[in-house]
């Protein structure tokens, strides 16, 4: 990296810094006082109720999860990272046309959403061959799977999360055939925006999760998060097949520098987003 780019990474990295800081302050402007009981934690994030019914706060955690919570560690701001990123890629998904939950961000790790009821399905769509994907089915690490391919899994952690066919689909009546049907196309037109953008930022998309959830009009919004933790994302900068991991494979297989990645992945969607 020229001496140019690194001062102007840390300038980036000390702005967002002082950003956080003072999102940090203000966070009871906001937060109810006393907080209220929790109505969900999950691995990544807390839901807590709102005066609004139809509003809930989303607090990103800095806890980190692998292999079923088999694996567990904590990753440096990594829920204001994962909220920062979330909020910008919910705001350009928006801004494409894909309905999504968020409202607003109060907060450097706090999220404003639209209550909905969550689908109990983990929408995957896998642009490279990587992961169980290969482990699985013997299919080589690196390939370029065209079309990409869509997978849904049973969102259940007791089950260990099972991939689903159509038929088993339609046996858990989780979703109608119609809305799975939503559920794919959402996601084919979400990996477009995705990997053209990430693309911009010198990452490549290989795979990534989805959740979604129904509003209480019916409509499917796109739910969750997207970030390190959701996608699998390769440095374009790097051939090295450790150095180029700029995601949570970093902590599943312990190749260090976790925090590191999360950074940089944040840095460079800053930078593409102000062009």
């Amino acid at each position: 990296m020229s001496v140019w780019l690194l001062l102007l990474f840390r300038l980036r990295c000390e702005r967002l810094l002082i950003v956080s800081d003072q999102l940090s302050v203000s966070q009871a402007d906001f937060l109810p006082d006393p907080l209220p009981e929790k109505l969900y934690e999950g691995k990544a994030k807390v839901l807590y109720p709102t005066g609004d019914p139809e509003v809930l706060l989303s607090f990103f955690k800095d806890d980190a999860t692998a292999f079923n919570a088999l694996k567990r560690g904590s990753i440096a701001r990594k829920g204001e990272i994962n909220c920062t990123l979330s909020t910008h890629l919910f705001q350009l998904l928006e801004s494409r046309g894909v309905a999504t939950h968020w409202i607003d961000s109060p907060a450097a790790d706090w999220m404003r959403v639209k209550t909905v009821e969550i689908i109990p399905l983990e929408v995957v769509v896998r642009n490279i061959a990587a992961g169980s994907l290969c482990k699985q089915t013997g299919v080589a690490l690196g390939t370029v799977i065209d079309p990409p391919l869509v997978e849904f899994f049973y969102k259940d952690d007791d089950l260990g999360d099972p991939l689903l066919t159509p038929d088993r689909l339609r046996l858990l009546k989780v979703a109608s055939d119609e809305e799975v049907e939503t559920l794919r196309s959402m996601a084919l037109t979400i990996n477009g925006i995705l990997r053209e953008f990430f693309a911009s930022c010198d990452l490549t998309l290989v795979d990534f999760k989805l959740e979604f959830g129904r509003e209480r009009s019916g409509l499917i919004v796109l739910a969750d998060e997207i970030s390190p933790d959701t996608c699998r994302l390769w440095d374009r900068r790097e051939t090295d097949p450790e150095r180029r991991v700029m995601d949570k494979d970093r902590f599943r297989q312990d190749l260090g520098n976790v925090a590191d990645a999360y950074e940089s992945v944040l840095q460079r969607v800053l930078m593409a987003l102000e062009g």
